[in-house]
C-alpha cells in the first residue's frame, strides 16, 4: 500500500507559477513510477506528467510541455510538479499516482495508487 498527500495547490494569476509537491509514504517510493494527472470540472480526469523511477526521464502532454516540469526526490520520497506561466485552462484538481508499471503511460488505470487532489484555481 502506498499513501499519497499532494500539497502546495492555491489560486495564482494567469501567467503565475505554482509547485505542487507529492509525498509518498508506506513502500519503497523508488520502486514506482510517478504521475500527475488533473481533472477540470464537467471534464474526464487526464495525463499531465509523468517521471520513471530513477528521475532520469520524463514525459508530458501537449499541453503543459515547455511549462510544467516533473520532479523527484527519493531521499524524500516526495515527487514535485513545477507549473509555471499558468493559463486559466489549468485550472483543475491535480492528483499524484504511482505505478509499478515501468512505462505505465498516460492511462490512469496503469496507476494503482492515487492521492486525495490539490486545486488549482488560474484567475485572469
Amino acid at each position: 500500500q502506498v499513501q499519497l498527500v499532494e500539497s502546495g495547490g492555491g489560486l495564482v494569476q494567469a501567467g503565475g507559477s505554482l509547485r505542487l509537491s507529492c509525498a509518498a509514504s508506506g513502500r519503497t517510493f523508488s520502486d514506482y513510477t510517478m504521475g500527475w494527472f488533473r481533472q477540470a470540472p464537467g471534464k474526464e480526469r487526464e495525463f499531465v506528467a509523468r517521471i520513471n523511477r530513477s528521475g532520469g526521464s520524463a514525459y508530458y502532454a501537449d499541453s503543459v510541455r515547455g511549462r510544467f516540469t516533473i520532479s523527484r526526490d527519493n531521499a524524500k520520497n516526495t515527487v514535485y510538479l513545477q507549473m509555471n506561466s499558468l493559463k486559466l485552462e489549468d485550472t483543475a484538481v491535480y492528483y499524484c499516482a504511482a505505478s509499478r508499471y515501468v512505462s505505465p503511460g498516460s492511462t490512469g488505470g496503469n496507476y494503482r495508487y492515487w492521492g486525495q487532489g490539490t486545486q488549482v484555481t488560474v484567475s485572469s
